[in-house]
């Protein structure tokens, strides 16, 4: 009788808008399409920060000759750490003002 995943589909679409409301449709959609970019966005920023991660292990098993850098080293390092909490903050910032865009 109902054994089918399509069955299964219909008789949930059939429930939602009896429950819900046609009118309401659209913005379950809406939110589910947002839901999935930001699980999109996620996945994309965890396979960067592993990338980096690994890169980072890649460049600390490298021989001994390529660690040995003149004394300005420590420089960049430190201009790195800057940049990257730059960043940090303008994202931050870019998604207060998307949240408040979206309201």
């Amino acid at each position: 009788m109902i054994g089918s995943a399509t069955d299964i589909i219909i008789i949930i679409i059939v429930a939602v808008v009896l429950f819900a409301g046609a009118n309401k449709i659209p913005e379950l959609f809406h939110s589910m399409g947002r839901a999935v970019g930001e699980y999109k966005k996620g996945k994309v920023e965890s396979e960067m920060e592993l990338s980096k991660m690994t890169g980072a292990q890649g460049q600390s098993q490298a021989p001994a000759q390529a660690q040995v850098t003149p004394s300005g080293s420590a420089g960049t390092d430190e201009k790195t750490r800057q940049l990257e909490s730059q960043i940090a903050e303008l994202q931050r910032q870019l998604q207060e003002l998307k949240s408040k865009g979206g309201n």
